[in-house]
């Protein structure tokens, strides 16, 4: 067993750190995990939305312990947004106080405002800075940002390093920890594929979400427990717009409990559907006789 606050030695190792964090993993999850570590390759996290692939992030983070840098992913996103950005004013400012100072070497005075003190860094470059200690890159939602975005990260993938044309190539002394997380809203290049450990995070199955909620919902009825969960599987087994993931499960046995509930009982359920569900036409389609069925199965499995 590896002690808190130390890189794990094996795959059960790797298990025990993360579910001392909060997170239940699965054995694949945590084989992949040790190895990207291991490896000192990126973690590549594909999956539904709210099966919890940030969070890995985060509790690597806070368990190694390294400083957690994130980029979140967005249209539009660029390189000025998340590598790097020189601070133009006071590169003018640099170059107003040269030339009051007499300074006549135009070629000197464009090599003095290119220097790394002009250099604003952001999340990517932030995290191959030696400042704070090793880190854990966290590139969230990367299937949100435009494709062409995809080839800035090639050459950090690869090499954990940063070229910058005015000034060189910037390499980590220690290199981040890669987490990259896609919903699979579009497709991710194979480029970005090869240089990563790849793993799919799937819903969790009712035994691993039973194990959850005893984390993250202490004190929660078992009974409650066991018929949420339950309940919670078949809605994912239906045809809805969004399906609830790991976090609506924990809200919503959390809001049951707040309520006093011992059970799943239909009033109760209907009146809180919202903290499960986000879309009102899903809703509308649970509420009322589908939950009723729902609940009478749920009753049913966890009795067994």
């Amino acid at each position: 067993m590896t002690a808190a606050g130390t890189a794990p030695d094996s795959v059960e190792a790797m298990r025990q750190m993360l579910a001392r964090g909060g997170y239940v993993a699965d054995q694949a999850l945590a084989t992949t995990a040790f190895l990207a570590l291991r490896m000192g390759r990126p973690l590549f996290l594909e999956g539904e939305p709210g099966t919890g692939k940030t969070e890995i992030a985060k509790v690597l983070a806070a368990q190694l312990p390294r400083r957690l840098v994130r980029l979140q992913c967005y249209d539009g996103l660029d390189l000025s947004a998340a590598a790097y950005e020189w601070n133009h004013a006071r590169q003018l400012m640099a170059i107003r106080l040269a030339e009051a100072a007499g300074e006549t070497d135009q070629a000197a005075i464009e090599r003095g405002i290119y220097d790394r003190r002009f250099l604003q860094e952001r999340p990517l470059l932030r995290a191959l800075s030696p400042e704070g200690g090793p880190a854990v890159l966290l590139i969230d939602e990367l299937d949100r940002a435009d494709e062409p975005f995809e080839a800035f990260l090639l050459e950090l993938l690869a090499d954990f390093q940063i070229t910058v044309p005015e000034l060189g190539t910037i390499r980590a002394e220690v290199p981040p920890l890669a987490v990259i997380t896609s919903n699979r809203t579009r497709e991710v290049h194979d480029a970005i594929r090869r240089r990563c450990l790849y793993h799919w995070v799937d819903y969790p199955d009712a035994t691993r979400e039973r194990a959850i909620l005893k984390i993250r919902a202490p004190g929660l009825p078992e009974r409650l427990s066991a018929e949420v969960v339950r309940f919670v599987q078949r809605v994912r087994g239906g045809d809805y717009f969004k399906l609830p993931g790991v976090a609506e499960t924990i809200d919503w046995a959390q809001s049951l409990a707040a309520l006093d509930a011992k059970e799943l009982e239909p009033g109760p359920v209907d009146e809180t559907l919202g903290v499960l569900l986000k879309y009102q036409d899903d809703i509308a389609k649970l509420r009322g006789a589908e939950a009723a069925r729902l609940i009478a199965e749920a009753k049913q499995a966890a009795a067994a």
